[in-house]
């Protein structure tokens, strides 16, 4: 239930990134942050567990993310707050399966039905929450209180990568993607499919994206000069042109 601690925290997490790359150390990294405090909590308890949230899910991510070290470039490059999330929001997914089950079940009803079925009010995501089984086979099962504040939480993230629009709004609509999110989707995507990637791009569904909108995705992508498209029987084919986010810098040299 870590999400009921933090959201995304765009500049904590770049914090993190930044500091990771340069030391590529995680106990010198935890170090520094309790140090310094780079959180600006008001005690070293409450800075601890920040870092143990923020950090997990840099440990975690699957090689099908960018590497941390990869993470400095990548921000660099991005045009506002709201790319660097929907970037941090990958990472978020791979580490919490909670949160990978929730945006599944959305995911699925928009597919079904539609943008109307991004409702994000919090009767909507108790019904999905009580679905919900941990690998174990144990339900999900927490005081009333806790589950309002994930849900608070997982509209704070909607909102941070443009599914909902503002503070009071439940109902989701499709995000705008900027290039360097659509790059790291698209990468993270073919990662996890390769050849066969566009016929369900998983980058690009995490992100609300449509089915009638993975052709404009697509020729997006290709204008990319770090991708190749090419065609085999009239089929699109769209891959890296060579590692798959050699366009961002490994801070610090080799990863």
């Amino acid at each position: 239930m870590d999400l009921t601690r933090c959201g995304l925290l765009i500049e904590r997490a770049e914090t993190l990134a930044r500091l990771y790359a340069n030391h590529r150390d995680w106990t010198v990294v935890e170090e520094k942050w309790l140090d310094e405090r780079f959180d600006e909590r008001s005690t070293r308890r409450s800075s601890k567990g920040i870092y143990r949230v923020l950090s997990s899910r840099f440990k975690t991510a699957s090689a099908n993310l960018p590497a941390i070290v990869r993470l400095p470039s990548i921000f660099e490059q991005c045009e506002t707050a709201r790319d660097k999330a929907q970037i941090l929001y990958l990472y978020l997914l791979e580490d919490d399966p909670l949160v990978k089950y929730a945006v599944h079940q959305y995911v699925q009803r928009l597919q079904r039905s539609g943008i109307d079925e991004l409702d994000f009010d919090q009767d909507t995501v108790e019904r999905l929450l009580s679905e919900f089984h941990y690998a174990d086979g144990s339900a999900f099962e927490y005081a009333e209180s806790t589950t309002r504040r994930w849900g608070d939480g997982l509209r704070s993230v909607m909102r941070e990568i443009g599914v909902l629009e503002t503070q009071q709004s439940l109902t989701g609509q499709l995000p705008k993607i900027g290039t360097i999110p659509l790059l790291v989707a698209s990468g993270y995507s073919w990662e996890k499919a390769e050849t066969d990637w566009l016929s369900r791009p998983a980058g690009w569904l995490y992100l609300f994206q449509p089915e009638q909108s993975w052709d404009s995705l697509a020729e997006r992508v290709s204008d990319h000069p770090s991708w190749e498209a090419s065609g085999i029987h009239g089929e699109l084919r769209l891959q890296p042109t060579e590692e798959t986010y050699g366009w961002a810098e490994s801070m610090g040299g080799d990863e």
